[in-house]
């Protein structure tokens, strides 16, 4: 409605501005509130061109970067996310209440003994308690015996939760090192086409350029979003690893109460 109105404004001014040609003062104001006028209804064409929503910038962006690596950063994105949300579930319901598994363990030992125990294991799910399970099973061998099968089951569940973690890294890394030879294959397509051109026009070397930094911003876009899962992922081990670490002193001291009272 607004573009309607301007336009017809304008078409009354240029037709007051044809019957008062011959009046020089009243031309210039004419043709000062036409130019206004023709400034606003470009002014309301940019805004309508930027009210576009942030997806759909994101697309064009995405699209003027080129199919060819912006598309390999995207499957670095969907690939290392589609991996990072995997362990975090896992980390999520491999996490247990070490203390409460403790206080259950000990309390088994002392009514029912290590079958009592091992039964408390079985129902609870985490590394923490196949550990104790582990270390249960040895308990009637010795003491040494226990302690070396919870180190070495210790290793395996470290191993199993570690699992695909490497792959996040991979893509964290290559990520922006694929955005970086975007950036050099497109300064490369903008120098040749100078060189074909046989002339340095900026228009020539636009494109390349912008098809450079696109791509090196998506990169390190894709780079930083891994890696705040990463991290996370990192420090989630760390806290089980630890809890783990904890749980078997525990057990060992435990086993040792417990072969001394029998």
């Amino acid at each position: 409605m607004k573009k309607l109105f301007s336009i017809m404004a304008i078409a009354a001014l240029v037709f007051a501005g044809s019957l008062t040609a011959n009046a020089a003062a009243p031309t210039t104001s004419t043709s000062l509130v036409a130019a206004s006028t023709i400034t606003l209804v470009q002014d309301d064409i940019a805004q309508e061109v930027d009210n576009r929503t942030w997806h759909q910038k994101l697309k064009e962006r995405f699209i003027q970067g080129g199919p060819g690596f912006m598309g390999i950063v995207l499957v670095c994105l969907i690939l290392g996310l589609a991996m990072a949300i995997e362990r975090i579930i896992f980390l999520n319901l491999s996490t247990t209440d070490t203390q409460k598994l403790a206080e259950g363990v000990e309390e088994a030992l002392k009514s029912g003994g290590v079958e009592a125990a091992k039964e408390v294991c079985r129902n609870t799910k985490g590394p923490v308690a196949s550990i104790y399970y582990q270390g249960l099973e040895r308990a009637d061998e010795s003491i040494e015996a226990a302690e070396k099968a919870v180190v070495a089951y210790g290793g395996v569940q470290m191993g199993q939760l570690e699992k695909n973690v490497s792959w996040v890294s991979l893509f964290i890394a290559l990520a922006p090192m694929l955005g970086f030879m975007g950036t050099v294959i497109g300064m490369i397509t903008a120098f040749d086409k100078i060189e074909a051109a046989g002339d340095m026009n900026p228009s020539l070397v636009a494109g390349g350029i912008k098809v450079a930094l696109l791509t090196t911003v998506f990169g390190l876009v894709v780079a930083i979003i891994l890696q705040i899962f990463y991290n996370y992922i990192i420090a989630k081990i760390d806290s089980i690893v630890n809890s783990m670490e904890d749980a078997s002193i525990t057990l060992i001291d435990m086993l040792i109460d417990y072969k001394n009272k029998k």
